[in-house]
Formats: C-alpha cells, sequence, structure tokens
C-alpha cells in the first residue's frame, strides 16, 4: 500500500496499448502541477498521476488532499475536513438555508458572539516568516528557472492528455441542458416538469405525425443526455476502480482476521471459566461470608445501641435528682449525636430528638435556679461559719453546666444576689447592736439611719467596726467562691488549649505521613474489591486508603473524649460497646465543641475579676452610707481629733484589708472620709485659729517662763518626733519653769502665745499622720494660721495695736526685740514642718509646698521691719540730741553723756533677748546712725580735724562715747571706725 503522497514518490504509468506499466520514481520530488479538481467522492483513491480527472473548474477539490480509506495515512485531524461549517452553512445546492440551525440545538438564547483569541497562543504575522521568505525567494526563482528550460517529458503528456479528456469529458457535459444539474431538479415542480417537457410542441399546428415526430426526437434527445451522462459516470468509476477492489479485498482480509478474534475470545472465555470455577468462587464465598458476619456484628452493635439510647431518658432523670448536670448534659449531647450519625431513619426514635431538646430546655432553666438559690444561701449564711465555700463540688458542678452550655451570664445572677446580702449585713448589723441599747426604741424609730444617729459616738463607733468586720469576711466569701469559679474557668481553657495543640501535632503528623500513604490490610482491600462498582480495582483501593487517611487527620478531640468518658455511649461500629446506659463522669472534654471558645472564657475570667471588684465597691458604698447616716445632722464635724483619728484610723484599715482581699483600691469610703475630713479640718482649723486670734489679743508681750512640758515638746522635735507627746498620768511635773526655750542650742525668749503656737502646728502635724489623705488641705490651712500669726503680731507690735486692744502705755525696744525672736522661733521651725509635710504628699503635690517659702520670707521680712524700728528709734534720739551738741569744755559734753546713757538703755533691753550677733549687728547699724548724725553737726558747727582746740574737745567726746559702747557686754570687740565723722581732704 502507497504511504501518505506528501513522503511517497509518485506512482508514474506509461500506456503502452492496453497494458499499463507501473514504475516508481525515486528522484527529486515531483514538480508542481495545476491542481485538477473533482468532485467530493465516498472513497478516494491513491492520488497517482493516472488518477487525475479532469472537470470543470470550481466544481471540487483536489482528490489527493482528503484521507484514503485503504491507504495507510496519518492520523485524521480536524485539519483534513474537506468541508468545514462555513462550507456547510454556505452550499448553494440548499434550496432554503436553515436559519435556526443553531437555535434548534443550542436554544433561543443562543448568539454569535466573536471568539477571543487565546492568551496562550501567540499573534503570528507575516514578520515571523521574513527570514523563511527571503532565504527561500532565490531557491525558488532558480528551482523555476530551472524547470522552464527543461520540463519532465512524461509531465508534459500527461498534463496535455488530462487536459485533453477534461476538455472532452467538459464539452459532452455542455450539452446537457443545466435544468438537469440543479440540486433541485424535480419533476413535480410543474415549471420543472414544462421546461423538460415541453407541451407546446406537442399541441401545435402539424397534426398528428408531426407530435408524433417531436416526441421521437425528444425521447432521442434525452436518451443521448443519458448516454454523456452514463458515459461520464462510468468513466468516474473506471478511475476509481482500483480502489473499490483494494477495498474489497481488504474487507475479506479484516473478515478473515475477525474470525480468528472470535475463536480466541471463544478459547479465552472457556479457560476463564475454569479459573473462575476452580480458583474464585471458594475464596468470594468466604469473603462474602466474612462481609455477612460483619454485617451481622455491626447489626448486633446497632441494636445493643438502640437498646442504650432507649435508656436514656430514665438516666437524665437519676441524674438530675443527684443535682448531677454535667453528666445529665454529656448524656443528652451524646445521644443526639448519635441519633443523628448512627441511628438516622429510626422510625421508633423519630420523636425522641425534640425530647431531648425540650429535656436540654429544661436542664438549662434547673441551672440557672440552681445557681441563684445557691449564691443566695451561700452569701446569706452566718459570715462567721465554716467553711467559706459552701458545698464545692455541687459550685463546681453547676459551673461546668453553665459553662457547657454558655450560659455566661450567671454571674450576673450572683452579683445580684451579692447587693442583696450587703444590704440585709447592714441591717443585722444594726439590729443586732441595739438589742443592747434599751434608750433607742426601735418600734418608735424605725428608719436605720435615724437609729445609729440616737446613738452615742462610742457606740456608733463599735457598730461601724462590727459593719467593717462583717463586710471584711464577707469579701473573703466571695473572693474564695469565685476563685472556685475561676479554677473551673481555667480547666476548661487549659483543655481547650491542650486539645487545640494536639489537634494541630496530629495534622502536622498526618500532612508528613500523607505522601507514604496509608498501608492497606488484606481484608481491607478484599471488601474494597467486594463493594466497589467502579471499572478500576486501583480506584477502590485508593478510596480505602483516603478514608483512612481522612480517619487519621480528624479531630483528636472526640478520642481524647471518648478515653475521658468510657461511661458515654458508644458508636454502633464500636466491638465493645455496652449493653445498657450508664452514668457519664463529671467531665466537660467529651464536648469541647459546646464549650466557651478561648475567647469567652477569658471574658468569663475578666467578669470573675470585676465581680470581686465590684464587691468591694459595693461594700464601700455600705459602709458610705452608714457615714453619711451619722454625719446627716453633722455630729462628725463635732468629733474631736482624737475620735476623728480612731474614725480615720478605722477607715482606712478597712480599706487596706478589702484593697488585700480584692487588689483593688476603692475611692468611695475614702472619699467619703476625706468629705467628712474636710469639714473637720475646716472646724479644727477655726478652732485653733480663733484661738491664737485670743490669745494674740491678750498678750501683753512679755517675757513668759517656759514649763518643762514645752521644753520637753521642743527636744522631741529636735529628736525628729513631729508630733503631740503621750500625755503621763504619774502626777503632777515638780520641775520648774525655765526662763528660756533651748532650741538647738540657742535660747529663745518667747511669749505664751509662741509657746502654744508650737503645740498647735504640732496638732496640725499629728493630724496629718493620722490622716494622710488631708494632708494638702491640713497644709494650706497651716499656712493661713501661720500668716494670721504673722500680720496680727505686725498690726500689735510694730503697728502698736497693742495700746488699744491690750491697753500697754507703750511699745517698748524689749517688745519689739520679743516679737522679733518669736518669729525667728517659727522661721526655725517652718523648714521642720515643710520636710514633715513633703513626706505626706504625692510628688504631683509638691507644688504646695511653695506656701512656706512665701511664709518664711514674710516673716523674716518682719523681723527686718523690727530691727528697723529699733534703729530708727535711736536714730530720731540721736537727731533730737546732737543738734543741740556744741563743742565746747566741759568735757564729756552732756549731749554724749546723754547719747551713752539711752545707748546702754537700749543694751540692756535687748541683750538678754536676742544673741549676741544680732545684738552686735543692730548696735553697729546704731552706731553708723550716731555717725551720720555727729559728721552733720560737725559740718555744720565748722569743726574739722586740723588738731585746733574744737578738733581737740571733739575727740575727748568721741573717746568717751566709745569707752562706754565697749564698755557693754558682748560689744567690747565692736568696731566702730569713729574716723569716718571727719570729712575727707580733698
Amino acid at each position: 500500500m502507497a504511504s501518505s503522497h506528501s513522503s511517497t514518490p509518485l506512482l508514474r504509468s506509461t500506456n503502452r496499448g492496453q497494458g499499463r506499466v507501473y514504475h516508481k520514481e525515486c528522484g527529486p520530488s515531483p514538480p508542481r502541477l495545476r491542481t485538477i479538481c473533482s468532485l467530493p467522492d465516498v472513497c478516494p483513491k491513491e492520488p497517482t498521476g493516472r488518477n487525475l480527472l479532469c472537470i470543470p473548474e470550481g466544481e471540487g477539490r483536489d482528490l489527493c488532499n482528503g484521507p484514503s480509506v485503504v491507504a495507510e495515512h496519518n492520523q485524521w485531524t480536524v485539519f483534513s475536513s474537506k468541508v468545514n461549517l462555513p462550507a456547510a452553512l454556505n452550499d448553494p445546492r440548499l434550496a432554503k438555508r436553515e436559519s435556526d440551525f443553531f437555535t434548534k440545538t443550542w436554544g433561543l438564547d443562543f448568539t454569535e458572539t466573536e471568539v477571543m483569541p487565546s492568551f496562550y497562543l501567540p499573534i503570528i504575522t507575516r514578520d515571523h516568516f521574513g527570514a523563511y521568505l527571503q532565504e527561500m525567494s532565490q531557491r525558488e526563482q532558480i528551482h523555476e528557472r530551472c524547470r522552464t528550460i527543461c520540463p519532465n517529458k512524461d509531465d508534459v503528456d500527461s498534463v496535455s492528455s488530462i487536459t485533453t479528456n477534461y476538455d472532452k469529458s467538459r464539452s459532452e457535459l455542455d450539452q446537457v441542458p443545466k435544468v438537469f444539474m440543479k440540486p433541485d431538479f424535480a419533476l413535480e415542480d410543474p415549471a420543472t416538469f414544462n421546461s423538460v417537457l415541453p407541451w407546446s410542441h406537442f399541441h401545435s399546428a402539424g397534426g398528428k405525425s408531426r407530435d408524433v415526430a417531436s416526441s421521437k426526437l425528444l425521447q432521442e434527445k434525452l436518451s443521448h443526455y443519458l448516454d454523456v451522462v452514463e458515459v461520464s459516470i462510468a468513466q468516474q468509476i473506471s478511475l476509481r476502480s482500483e480502489a473499490f477492489f483494494h477495498a474489497m479485498s481488504s474487507q475479506h482480509e479484516l473478515q478473515d482476521r475477525l474470525q480468528e478474534t472470535q475463536k480466541a475470545v471463544a478459547v479465552l472465555r472457556s479457560r476463564t471459566v475454569a479459573i473462575d470455577r476452580v480458583m474464585c468462587q471458594g475464596p468470594l464465598w468466604a469473603l462474602r461470608s466474612a462481609l455477612t458476619r460483619n454485617n451481622c456484628v455491626k447489626l448486633h452493635n446497632k441494636l445493643k445501641l438502640m437498646a442504650a439510647v432507649h435508656q436514656t431518658q430514665p438516666t437524665v432523670q437519676l441524674l438530675l435528682s443527684t443535682l448531677e448536670f454535667v453528666g445529665a448534659l454529656e448524656l443528652i449531647a451524646t445521644t443526639k449525636e448519635v441519633l443523628q450519625q448512627e441511628l438516622q431513619g429510626v422510625h421508633c426514635f423519630r420523636h425522641l430528638g425534640s425530647q431531648l431538646c425540650e429535656l436540654e430546655k429544661l436542664i438549662d432553666k434547673m441551672m440557672v435556679e440552681e445557681f441563684s438559690m445557691y449564691a443566695c444561701t451561700n452569701l446569706s449564711r452566718n459570715l462567721k461559719e465554716e467553711p467559706q465555700v459552701l458545698e464545692k463540688e455541687r459550685l463546681e458542678s453547676l459551673v461546668f453546666g453553665l459553662l457547657r452550655q454558655r450560659k455566661l451570664d450567671f454571674l450576673d445572677i450572683y452579683s445580684d444576689e451579692m447587693i442583696i446580702a450587703a444590704k440585709a449585713i447592714v441591717a443585722q448589723c444594726v439590729a443586732d447592736s441595739l438589742m443592747d441599747i434599751e434608750q433607742i426604741d426601735t418600734e418608735v424609730i424605725t428608719k436605720l439611719a435615724d437609729q445609729m444617729r440616737l446613738m452615742t459616738f462610742p457606740q456608733w463607733f463599735e457598730l461601724l467596726k462590727t459593719i467593717f468586720e462583717c463586710f471584711l469576711l464577707f469579701l473573703q466569701r466571695i473572693k474564695a467562691t469565685l476563685n472556685v469559679i475561676r479554677n473551673v474557668v481555667l480547666e476548661v481553657l487549659a483543655s481547650n488549649q491542650k486539645n487545640l495543640l494536639l489537634a494541630e501535632s496530629s495534622s502536622r503528623a498526618s500532612v508528613l505521613e500523607a505522601p507514604q500513604g496509608p498501608a492497606l490490610t488484606q481484608g481491607q482491600a478484599e471488601l474494597a474489591y467486594l463493594t466497589h462498582e467502579g471499572l478500576f480495582i486501583s480506584d477502590a483501593l485508593n478510596e480505602v486508603r483516603q478514608q483512612d487517611s481522612q480517619l487519621c487527620v480528624q479531630d483528636p478531640r472526640s478520642t481524647v473524649s471518648s478515653r475521658m468518658q468510657p461511661g458515654v455511649i458508644e458508636t454502633a461500629d464500636s466491638p465493645a460497646a455496652s449493653e445498657g446506659s450508664t452514668i457519664p463522669e463529671q467531665n466537660f472534654l467529651s464536648s469541647e465543641n459546646m464549650m466557651p471558645t478561648e475567647p469567652e472564657l477569658n471574658r468569663v475570667i475578666h467578669n470573675i475579676q470585676e465581680l470581686l471588684y465590684m464587691a468591694s465597691d459595693v461594700s464601700h458604698d455600705r459602709c458610705v452610707k452608714v457615714l453619711t447616716a451619722r454625719a446627716k445632722d453633722g455630729s462628725l464635724e463635732r468629733l474631736s481629733s482624737a475620735e476623728f483619728v480612731s474614725l480615720s484610723q478605722a477607715v482606712e484599715a478597712f480599706a487596706r484589708d478589702t484593697e488585700e482581699v480584692c487588689n483593688r483600691r476603692s475611692v468611695s469610703l475614702r472619699g467619703a472620709l476625706q468629705s467628712q475630713a474636710n469639714r473637720f479640718v475646716h472646724r479644727f482649723h477655726e478652732e485653733r485659729k480663733n484661738k491664737l486670734g485670743l490669745l494674740l489679743d491678750n498678750e501683753r508681750w512679755k517675757q513668759a517662763e517656759v514649763p518643762a512640758e514645752f521644753q520637753d515638746l521642743v527636744n522631741s522635735i529636735a529628736d525628729g518626733r513631729i508630733t503631740l507627746p503621750e500625755r503621763k498620768n504619774s502626777g503632777p511635773d515638780d520641775r520648774k519653769p525655765a526662763e528660756f526655750l533651748l532650741v538647738s542650742g540657742q535660747k529663745y525668749a518667747v511669749v505664751g502665745t509662741v509657746l502654744l503656737l508650737i503645740r498647735i502646728f504640732l496638732e496640725y502635724c499629728h493630724c496629718v499622720n493620722d490622716i494622710p489623705s488631708i494632708a494638702t488641705d491640713m497644709l494650706t490651712r497651716l499656712s493661713d494660721l501661720l500668716k494670721h500669726f504673722n500680720s496680727r503680731s505686725c498690726q500689735l507690735v510694730l503697728g502698736a495695736g497693742a495700746l488699744q486692744v491690750v491697753g500697754l502705755k507703750t511699745i517698748t525696744t524689749k517688745n519689739l526685740a520679743l516679737a522679733s525672736r518669736c518669729l525667728q522661733l517659727v522661721v526655725h521651725y517652718i523648714p521642720i514642718i515643710r520636710a514633715h509635710f513633703e513626706t505626706k504628699l504625692q510628688p504631683k503635690q509638691f507644688s504646695v509646698l511653695r506656701h512656706f517659702d512665701h511664709i518664711t520670707k514674710d516673716y523674716n521680712d518682719h523681723i527686718a521691719e523690727i530691727s528697723a524700728k529699733l534703729v530708727a528709734i535711736m536714730d530720731s534720739v540721736f537727731e533730737k540730741v546732737l543738734s543741740k551738741y556744741e563743742v565746747k569744755a566741759p568735757m564729756p559734753s552732756a549731749c554724749f553723756r546723754n547719747i551713752c546713757k539711752q545707748m546702754a538703755k537700749m543694751h540692756e533691753a535687748i541683750f538678754e533677748l536676742l544673741p549676741e550677733e544680732q545684738t552686735q549687728m543692730l548696735f553697729l547699724r546704731i552706731n553708723a546712725s550716731f555717725k551720720t548724725h555727729l559728721k552733720r553737726q560737725l559740718a555744720r558747727l565748722g569743726v574739722v580735724n586740723d588738731g585746733g582746740p574744737q578738733h581737740g574737745l571733739v575727740v575727748a567726746d568721741v573717746a568717751f562715747y566709745t569707752e562706754n559702747i565697749q564698755a557693754l557686754k558682748s560689744l567690747e570687740r565692736l568696731d566702730l571706725n569713729m574716723a569716718e565723722i571727719w570729712e575727707q581732704k580733698r
């Protein structure tokens, strides 16, 4: 058989009479010939040179382009098709085109759309073939030139023969009318019939003989047309005779091979029957028996599972009777899961699912009511009873059940019961206190606030301490209960995290083992072979492997749950399923999917801590109501310092204790105490300010004796104890009062008001020690007190207010020096007071300490004014005396003797009051004033240091003055520098 014409040389024929000799041309590829088209045929033959048919152009295409039925050829593709879809749709031989060609098959919605070019195929343009065309164009030109110069003789003869036959056939076929060649030729059509048989010729004039001649002529013409067509058909058949003969021979050979194949198949079937009888029927029967037994076991397990499910409701009732809520919920959940997975569609259990849902809702209500009852019982029982947590197992069971059902609002129930219990604690404490007080008639006075206001402060204070103690026990009980609840939640959270880690590890392990694939047992492979309905056994084995891998990757929490709960109903596939329902253990691990998520559990833990904070706030709020009820009539403002300090200490101790229990700093009680403290501080300050004002108004500004207790007070301050000493009841003190107050080795001559002022600001410091929260307010009040002392003493001494208030005749230098020394004593203690208050303030409150700086400046200015006043007194004396001074004998003059006398009186008045340094500084300033007035007087008198008589008299007076001043105590080494009285010579 000839191969494809594209790779096999053409067979050439040479006509020698009737015999035809074929030879294969092995030379170069044949030259290009004009394609001779033919009509499409069913069985084209091999494209040889002899079989080329000459037919009119445009009637068909070359036969050599189509595939051969007989000859071997390459695999047929869509590109080998002779008629494409557009050609079939545009066939001119069809009388009427089928416009609904697509809509009949693809629906009315079909629309022709442009097919988008593929993104995976490159766009080919002519530029891609540019290099090839340029290379082959020269070769083609050379080839065409050579073929023109020396053509092939056989090709010329063949072409001429084909052309001649084609022209002859074309001329003969042209004689046949075109109407016979139409695709829609049909004699039924009248027009066609009339054109083929023109009846007009038969009915024309000429008679019968003429009609007979016309009919004979028409018959001969039609016969001629038939002969032409038959000859053309015979010629076409002769051209394809070899292909027909080849097809028939191939058909016979195919039949022979089919018979051989039939015999081989019969032999194979007989052998297969023998193999099936000998080797397969027995093993298959064994496998069927094993499968039947496995099905029976499954059925038996299913029946046992049904029996266990049937006992679910009685078991749940039994568990609920013993308050085993978790076990009942676990049993219900497991039963519902079994009904959905294992017993789905069982008619006898069709209503059990809804019954279990209703039972689960009932259990939810029971748990909420039971928890509310437990909270009420636990919080309302005697606070001094033990243990702090009532029925711990019952509480844990309730919390587990509520968490499992996602009833996360159970803490709100506990919060409501806690508020009710807190109110009851106050009422019970008041009632217990009133039982020992006969003066208060509870039948007449029914309100708790009125009853508490009728109590004395000691009675009310004892009641307050009892309330504090009860609330402390109350908070400890709440904390213990919430710790149990928190431990349960933490246990659930830890379990969830552990299961999550197990799931992740198992999933990673399954991913690592997945490429290897799980190994199949022989039984699994046999079952897969028996039950598989596909075409290939390998597909069945792959399905079994996939099922095994899914079982390995499934959530391990169910495995952990089944291990943790051996009593829960097992599945029907388990051969060890229990015969009846058993009570499940109280373990939450069997239903992790029902448990809250990790964020929800963390929120519950946060709510537990917030509930403890709320308990602390509620306790403080109830105590605030007790405090405000007592303070409504102002009784707390009238407390003594010791009583208020004891109240403050009790409140502060309770606040610290609750802070230790709850780890929360509640501010309500401290705020109420601060409000009362502000009122107390205001009253405290006003009392002492009024007291200080009365003392100053009655002060005669004389040196007072210092009692021993004040000296001890000053000594304790020097030792660092900024507080009032404890009063001693050891009897009267036999120590005599001292003349001066010794402070850090210095003597201070003071008045009685200053001694009481020291005690007053120590009371302020002592109050701050006891109530640190009022430090800023107390500091402000103390600074106001010190300012009041400074301003009032200035008015009384420097302003001479004491003349009218006390009735003093005059303000002496001794009064001024004593006031200055008292002010210096206060200035000495201001830094000590500042340092003490600084330890009681927060760093952000240090700005209020600037008040002490302002006070110190005011006091120093006041002291300087007193010193200036003393100098001014002597300055007026000098001006008055020296204005009458005359330089004449006798010496010393009366003027200088008077001045020395006044200086001695000044020294006598201030020497024992002021320290030596201040006395020297004061006399230096007085001496400077004396020298100024003396110099001015000498200048007016015209006395100069020329060594004359007047100069000598002045020198004698000055020497007398210097001798008297230096004779005064502590002024011996005072440098008077009297040479400055003389004007310097220019």
